[in-house]
């Protein structure tokens, strides 16, 4: 049966084992790019259509204020669907 301090001294290597692993993998994470005909993020619809003053995908609406766009926060089930502008600007 193990004692108490041998106890302490097994959960500590494992508790090193584990931070040192945990902290290797979030160091060799990197994301992958955008591949060619990857949906447009949804702010930068904007830049691409600068007539639309507002703008949607179902989950988060975008409009333009100050030459900026601001967008909304998407909620927690929404399934986005294709772009659309709602609001043309006025010239």
């Amino acid at each position: 049966m193990y004692s108490g301090r041998m106890m302490l001294r097994t959960l500590m290597a494992f508790m090193a084992f584990y931070a040192f692993t945990t902290r290797a993998e979030a160091d060799s994470f990197h994301a992958a790019p955008l591949k060619r005909g990857t949906a447009m993020p949804v702010q930068a619809y904007g830049q691409q259509n600068p007539a639309c003053a507002e703008w949607t995908n179902g989950c988060v609406i975008c409009t333009v204020t100050a030459g900026h766009a601001q967008c909304s926060t998407p909620g927690i089930a929404c399934t986005p669907a294709g772009l659309t502008c709602r609001r043309k600007t006025t010239p």
